[in-house]
């Protein structure tokens, strides 16, 4: 699956987005990574969210955005292609998607899918939502994966060559599984 370098980027935002929920990782005591006004600047920032005016951010900005977090876990929890499909078609029909070509910041043609001026909810929405049509389309909506570990509930999506990977991230969740496991081997075998 060929997948371009604003899909990718969204796919990075859109991961990040469902991770801050505080759902996500049981360690987190149950934190909101997105509980403030200025949390939501800061995640704009780190996005290089561009093209879009967002001007000040407000209240109303973090609770769009929150709901379609919510929207956007959907997706990732979704049995099968058409439950996600249904939430991805809901989530760009209300962005009011609007495709349009563009080169900015340094890179080449690629499509934006919301309309200029759009909020910044809307933005996520459509080109986030996008991304993920892809997959769907592309048959590979089991690629959009929740980590396995039992103490972390992260999205990632998996772009193994196989179809493998089971946590989040294979240095914290993944090692510190086969470490237990292994621990509880050596245990059990020294009787």
């Amino acid at each position: 699956m060929l997948i371009t370098h604003d899909t990718r980027c969204a796919l990075d935002t859109v991961v990040d987005l469902v991770n801050t929920a505080p759902d996500s990782h049981t360690g987190s005591g149950g934190t909101d990574s997105l509980a403030s006004v200025p949390a939501l600047a800061d995640f704009v920032a780190k996005h290089d969210i561009s093209d879009v005016e967002v001007g000040v951010l407000a209240e109303r900005d973090l609770g769009s955005v929150r709901a379609i977090r919510a929207q956007f876990a959907q997706v990732f929890a979704a049995p099968d292609p058409r439950g996600a499909a249904t939430v991805i078609n809901d989530l760009v029909a209300a962005a009011g998607t609007t495709p349009r070509l563009t080169d900015h910041d340094g890179y080449d043609w690629h499509v934006h899918y919301f309309a200029p001026g759009a909020s910044v909810a809307d933005h996520l929405a459509a080109d986030c939502g996008m991304a993920l049509a892809f997959f769907v389309v592309a048959g590979e909506q089991e690629r959009l994966r929740r980590c396995e570990a039992p103490d972390c509930r992260y999205a990632f999506v998996d772009l193994s060559r196989n179809r493998s990977r089971r946590y989040c991230d294979s240095r914290t969740c993944g090692n510190r599984l086969h470490v237990a496991a292994y621990r509880a081997r050596r245990k059990e075998a020294a009787g």
